[in-house]
Parts: structure tokens; sequence; C-alpha cells
């Protein structure tokens, strides 16, 4: 390869002058590559190859299974510690609210959210991957594990008929109801953890593959109109039935719409006051988020503002507004899941598991690119089910990465997951010592922290006319996950993406971008000559080109694309060709008969010597080159 500079001026278009001789596959193949031979491994040596134990072999498992022993060790106290300790602190008074607001969406007590936001961050700091992702209870799998819940744990179920003189009226056993829900949602949480430990084990990392960013972004909107309308009930002070399954939230919203008249109009004040203070002071912070040194924790002072306004007010006495209740002090003692129902939560539990794995994977690795490290997909799944197996033990639910905590996690100065332990002992903390004083908590400033948190997750909507600019199938798969899971539920809904995802993979590989290149003059370069003015086609030389590999499903749909696009049909080509050389076949045999060659046909026992005789048709067979020249073996017809 020979380098010229153009004019001899360096600051000129560099050219390049390839010359090499043209191959063809089999000379390649016999002169200049030549295969290494491999001798295949057996069963048996291949196994005690991978159990083969040594003191570096198990160091590496050690590691590898708990990553903090990579990184404690060698951790800068003077650059890290401050920034972790702020991080966590902020991130524990942010925990705390959310704790108490995601319990009501998975269908449980609030106090259960507490368990949770402690038990899985604290697990989660010594066998994550991740730096920067705050691992706690989540909108979306709240969502997905209190549907399970009211499913299995129907309020119908916990009916009591009570009279009042003449009067009757049908109230509900709320404590044992509660009690079986949070053994569904324990159950559940042990399932899921079983289910992503397993596939950390077999290497399963690369199932989030599936999960493309439209059909989460979509997924996750859906996720949000679900939640969205859960929290209206809370938020207006009305009772209604909670639903699941299809068009749940069609059927709450209409639930909603017809008790609007009970609405409870100090809660709905109290919740209106919470929804302005948390929206107005949340801009605040996204606009100066360079000039303040830490978020302003809004959530935690709208909490502390309405718990004291409701004690010192008897909002609940004066104005039957509804409010946590009773918080017990101190954590639970250890107890073993309800085995017996289990066999009724595989679906669910699968769906949760690679929901909340994918959540906290594409979180993960957003920080990791942004600051420099790797994560690795496995150990995710590893350290996921460890939290929600070990979880379920101390009556936690099933918690993956939150997407606002991590923002804000990373953004106030953590560095390592030492801003999580912080923040879980910030939670254990309120658990142990002051978490009776949210009992008069009103359940509205719940429904509006999780309503205003929804905001990032409806802003995806944008996503639409982006879409519609850069891939319509794309933007296909956003719509299918949104609509399907909006009316489908989110389990159902999830499914049917998926699916549709891996269909359009098929049509994709099916209905490949073809095109004919030309050549820009003067250049090297080639470009469909359909999309550029300049593009030219070679005199008798057609360029096809198809942006995917052909295999069985679109072999066909290739040949024709082929076909349609250059003009030419090999078919009619081939034929011509036939019939050209029959042609010559033919010409080449007359002009052969008037020589004098001789050919001995032998029928029967009696030979005849023939010499162009006209009157037996006769066909030159591919034999006639191996008889010598002035002999023609000839079929007699």
């Amino acid at each position: 390869m020979e380098h010229v500079t153009a004019n001899g001026d360096p600051s000129a278009t560099l050219m390049y002058h390839v010359e090499r001789p043209v191959y063809n596959e089999g000379y390649i193949e016999t002169h200049l590559l030549h295969r290494k031979d491999k001798i295949p491994k057996s069963i048996c040596s291949t196994l005690t190859e991978h159990v083969r134990c040594s003191s570096k072999k198990a160091k590496s498992i050690v590691f590898s299974f708990l990553p903090i022993l990579t990184w404690l060790p060698s951790y800068p106290v003077k650059e890290y510690l401050f920034g972790d300790i702020v991080s966590g602190l902020s991130t524990g008074v942010m925990q705390l609210p959310q704790g108490l607001a995601y319990a009501m969406l998975a269908a449980v007590p609030p106090v259960y959210g507490l368990y949770s936001s402690f038990y899985p961050v604290l697990l989660y700091t010594f066998f994550g991957t991740s730096r920067h992702i705050s691992i706690g209870t989540f909108a979306v799998i709240s969502l997905m594990i209190g549907g399970v819940v009211v499913r299995e744990a129907p309020d119908s179920a916990f009916e009591i008929a009570a009279t009042n003189g003449s009067n009757s009226s049908v109230i509900f056993d709320t404590d044992a109801r509660d009690a079986r829900r949070v053994q569904v949602a324990v159950a559940l949480t042990f399932l899921v953890g079983i289910i992503q430990f397993c596939f950390g084990l077999l290497r399963f990392g690369f199932v989030a593959i599936y999960l493309t960013e439209p059909l989460v972004r979509g997924f996750t909107t859906a996720a949000a109109v679900h939640v969205f309308i859960s929290q209206l009930k809370y938020l207006l002070g009305v009772r209604t039935l909670r639903y699941s399954g299809f068009l749940s939230a069609i059927y709450s919203l209409i639930e909603v719409c017809k008790n609007i008249a009970t609405t409870n109009v100090a809660t709905l004040l109290v919740g209106l006051f919470c929804v302005v203070v948390l929206f107005g002071i949340k801009e605040i912070n996204d606009r100066f988020k360079k000039k303040l040194p830490v978020p302003i924790p809004v959530e935690i002072i709208v909490v502390i503002i309405t718990t004291g306004a409701s004690y010192g007010m008897q909002l609940h006495e004066k104005y039957e507004v509804e409010i946590v209740g009773k918080i017990p002090t101190g954590l639970l003692p250890p107890v073993a899941p309800d085995f017996s129902m289990i066999k009724n939560l595989i679906p669910d539990s699968i769906a949760i598991a690679v929901v909340g794995f994918s959540m906290a994977v594409s979180m993960a690795k957003i920080f990791a690119l942004k600051h420099g490290y790797t994560v690795n997909g496995n150990q995710e799944l590893i350290a996921l089910g460890v939290c929600n197996f070990t979880g379920s033990f101390f009556q936690t639910f099933s918690v993956t990465c939150s997407m606002s905590r991590s923002l804000v996690q990373e953004s106030t100065g953590g560095m390592t997951q030492i801003a999580g332990l912080l923040s879980s002992l910030v939670v254990l903390l309120v658990v142990v010592a002051v978490g009776f004083v949210f009992q008069p908590l009103p359940q509205t400033t719940l429904a509006a922290i999780v309503m205003v948190n929804l905001m990032g997750m409806f802003k995806q909507f944008r996503d639409i006319p982006s879409l519609w600019r850069t891939s319509k199938i794309e933007l296909a798969i956003w719509a299918v996950a949104f609509i399907a899971s909006v009316l489908l539920g989110l389990d159902y809904g999830l499914l049917v993406a998926v699916g549709f995802a891996i269909l359009t993979v098929i049509y994709r590989t099916q209905s490949p971008k073809h095109a004919i290149l030309g050549q820009i003059p003067d250049t090297e370069m080639y470009c469909d000559i359909e999309e550029y003015e300049e593009a030219v086609e070679s005199v008798g030389i057609k360029i096809f080109l198809s942006n995917s590999s052909i295999y069985f499903a679109n072999s066909d749909l290739y040949v024709s694309a082929l076909k349609e696009k250059t003009g030419v049909n090999p078919a009619q080509y081939q034929a011509a060709w036939k019939a050209r050389e029959k042609k010559q076949k033919k010409d080449k045999v007359k002009q052969d008969f008037p020589q004098e060659r001789k050919a001995v046909v032998k029928l029967g026992r009696l030979p005849f010597a023939l010499s162009g005789s006209a009157d037996l048709l006769v066909k030159p067979r591919s034999l006639m080159s191996c008889l010598g020249r002035g002999v023609a073996v000839l079929d007699v017809l």
C-alpha cells in the first residue's frame, strides 16, 4: 500500500493507492490459510477443569461473589468518605417517605416499606457491583406486587356482615386481610430471589437485552399510569375496591369517578398542598442543582409538616382523614415464607424478577459508563437474588433500583456503596427508635409523594416524536408496550411487549435494506443510487447491497429483492444460456457429419457401418471426448 499526498501539499486530501492480487476461495484455503488442528475435549475433562480448585481460583470466586472485597481495602477515606456521608444521609432521608408510600402500592402496611428499605440495601453493599445505584422500593415493582397481592387476597374474601338494628352493612377484617397480603408479598419475594439468584449462577444476565430501551420506557410509562390511577382514591379520600388483571386501570378509574361525590375535603386539601410544595421545590432542585450543595429534602419536610399538622389538628378524629396508623417499634424476627401459595405465584415472580433486574442493570450501566468502571450483569442478578431471598425471611417485599434515589445518591457526591450502607442505617434508626412518630401521617401525603415522583416517567411521552423521526419500528415497540400494559395489566402487558419485540427482530431480518450502489466520481466511495444524485453505476456491473445475513427465513425475499433491484432475472439468463448452448451443440453436430467420422452401433448381433446416414437421428454424448479423435458414439432414437 502506497501513501500519496495530493499535489505535495500536507493539507490536501490524503489518498491511498492499493494493489493486491485477486484471490479465489480455493486458493485462499489451500495456499494462504490453514486451519489449526483442534483436539475435542471429552465431557469428563471439561467437568474436571471446571470443578478443579486452586487457591487462585478460590480467591477469584470469593472476590467475584463479594465485590466489596475488591474496593473496601483500598477505600480512599480522605477523598470519598465525606461525599459518601452526605450522599448516604440525603438518600436515607428520601428513602423513608418513599418506603412508606410504595408499601401502599404493594398493598401491605406502610411499615413493611421501611423493612424493605433496610435489609436489601444493607445486603447490596456487600454483593453489588455498582457503586452508585440505590436499591430499595420502586413504584413499578411495588405496583406489580400489589396486583398479585390483591388477586390472591381480595377484599371480598375478608367481608364481615355487620348489623346495627335494622340496618346491615359490610365491613372488612383489615387485620386478617393485611396479614394474608403480607404473606403473599413475602412468598412472591422469596420466589423472585430464587429466580434471580439461579439466573445469575447460570449466567443469564443477557436476558436484559430482550428488554430494549423503547420497550422498558413504554412499559414504565404504562406503569406510571397504573400508579397514578391507584393513588387517586388516597388523594381524594374515597373508598373504592382495588382491581387487578385485564382493564384494571379502567375499572379503577371508573370506580373513583363513581365515588367522587364522597370526596373528603380535608384529605383533598392536604394532598393538594403536598403536591404543590413537592412539585415546586423539585423544580427548584432541578433548576439550581449546580448551585445547591445537596438537593432540598422536600419529601421528608412535607412528611414532618403534615404529620405535625395531623397530630395537632386531630385530622383523623375530627375530619376522618386516613392516616398511616400503628407502626411497630423494632425489627421483626425472621420467619419462613408460606410455601403453600408458591405454586400460584411462579409466572408473576418471573416477570417481576426480569423487570427488577432490567431496571437495576440499565441504571448501573449508565453510572458505570459515566464514572469509568464496569458492572457485571450476572453478579447483579446474584446480588438482587440475595437481597430478595434473604429479605423475604424478614418480611420485606421485592426491591430493585430506584431511579430518583440513584440520581440523588450520585449527584450528592456518593462514590461507593458506603452511601447505601449509611442510608440503610438511617432507616434502621427510624424503625428502631422513632417509627411511632409517623403514625399520624396522612395517607394522602404518601399519595402526593408517589404522584409527584411519577413526573419523570410521564416525561417519557416525549419519546414519541423522536422515535417517529428515527425509527418507526422502535416507536411501534414503545406503543405496544404502553397500550398492552395499560389494558392487560403489567404482567401480561410485559409478555405481549417482549413477544412483539422479538417479532420485530424477525421482521428486520426478513426486510433488510436493499440497495444498488453507484460510484461517487473521482472517489472510491459507493453509495445508494436512489438516495444520492452523484452516485453513478459502473457500466456492465451491478453492485447489490443487503444489510442482513441470509438464512432460510429470508432467502426467498433476498432473491426477489435482488431481481427487482438489478432488473436481472437469473432464471431467464440461465434458460437463454442453455438454449444458446444447445443450439451451438446442434450446429457443431451438423458441421461434424460431412467429415469422415465413423461410429459402430451394435443393435442385437448385427454390426452396421454408418457414415452420416440421414435415416438416423443422432445425439452426441459427453463420452465423445473419451473415445479419441475421429470416433463418436451415437444414440439411435
